[in-house]
């Protein structure tokens, strides 16, 4: 009986990694393009009251924010409900420079369809969003939504 040798080693597969960078980059392009950005750094406490008619802003780029609620560093800004606009707090003094603001930034086509969301905290009285509403009809910004959560 002969023994059969084979002169020839196996070697390794070799993985072909060329097409690695394209699969990266189309990886990255789709979660750029399916994620959306955070906007607001909220600095104030919200917990929306609850509603039973609730319905979806459709078109949220045309959508300004308005948050009251008391500061989430109580001991840095104190206890009392404060108003934010964008990342800062501020008076209902401040609302119709903000609104003025707001509506610049819009195409001249999207101004009338622009929508304020008032985000309000389920405990806060209501002379205060009395007090934004007036504020928002001297700014002319009379398409006014308040933000729920369903029951």
């Amino acid at each position: 009986m002969a023994v059969i040798r084979k002169s020839k080693k196996k070697g390794q597969f070799k993985v072909n990694t060329s097409s690695l960078p394209d699969i990266v980059f189309m990886l990255l392009f789709f979660f750029m393009v399916a994620s959306n950005m955070k906007e607001v750094t909220l600095i104030v406490k919200v917990k929306l009251p609850e509603a039973t008619e609730v319905t979806k802003l459709e078109q949220k780029s045309l959508v300004s924010y308005i948050y009251v609620g008391k500061p989430m560093q109580a001991k840095k800004y104190g206890s009392e409900p404060r108003i934010q606009l964008n990342d800062t707090f501020a008076t209902v003094d401040d609302i119709e420079n903000y609104i003025l603001q707001e509506r610049e930034g819009l195409k001249e086509s999207d101004r009338p369809k622009m929508t304020v969301s008032i985000k309000a905290d389920a405990d806060i009285q209501m002379g205060t969003i009395t007090d934004i509403k007036q504020a928002l009809r001297k700014a002319q910004a009379l398409k006014i939504s308040y933000a729920a959560r369903k029951r």
